[in-house]
């Protein structure tokens, strides 16, 4: 009687912890591509992967800090005070592609990265690293060795990794049909495309 008692209070007490688990926090730190610049509110990917969580009953709350324009160093400038203040459960980093516009030193930009990570981590947070590549006009050589950043820094800190939030969107021989008339910013077309790119590796963490 005494062993089925114990039995029952551990389910009991497992249910339990399921059932009032405290919902998950995505805290998004990006730059105009997740910002949604040019689009209407509400279009952009982030906002779509917040109807995404809903529709497929995650218990999660987004909250997108990107500001269009932030470099790598902008936003390990902001994290700290952001980490305190929504106490998050996954952290979601889009940054670097304006580092590569501004032509500052990769290895800026690799640390300020890896500065984020482990803040990050340290927080509490599951991380994921969303990268950006840049146009073959920036020369192949720049080009990879800035592509490489991110699944560096995410092998050695054991970070997630999406390798290119536009694949799909910048790669393909139509893409200018997914860009705002400044040829930088993807339109409300490529949203979903770059949601999907981000949206399986986001799952895995969630689960």
């Amino acid at each position: 009687m005494r062993r089925r008692h114990f039995i029952a209070a551990g389910l009991a007490a497992a249910y339990a912890g399921t059932a009032f688990a405290a919902p998950a926090t995505v805290l998004v730190v990006g730059d105009s591509l997740s910002a949604e610049y040019g689009l209407k509110r509400g279009s952009g990917w982030v906002s779509l992967m917040e109807r995404k969580l809903a529709d497929d009953k995650v218990d999660a709350r987004v909250v997108n800090a990107s500001i269009s324009g932030d470099t790598t160093s902008g936003g390990r400038s902001r994290l700290a005070p952001l980490l305190a203040q929504h106490k998050p459960t996954h952290v979601v980093i889009e940054l670097g592609g304006n580092d590569a516009l501004r032509g500052l030193p990769l290895e800026m930009t690799q640390a300020n990265l890896a500065s984020m990570v482990q803040a990050a981590q340290k927080a509490g947070a599951r991380v994921l690293l969303v990268g950006i590549q840049l146009p073959p006009n920036y020369g192949a050589d720049y080009g990879n060795r800035f592509a490489a950043i991110y699944e560096k820094v995410a092998r050695e800190h054991q970070a997630a990794v999406v390798p290119f939030l536009l694949k799909g969107v910048a790669d393909i021989e139509d893409a200018p049909r997914f860009f705002q008339s400044d040829r930088i910013h993807p339109n409300e077309q490529a949203q979903e495309r770059m949601l999907a790119n981000v949206w399986p590796e986001l799952r895995k963490l969630l689960r």
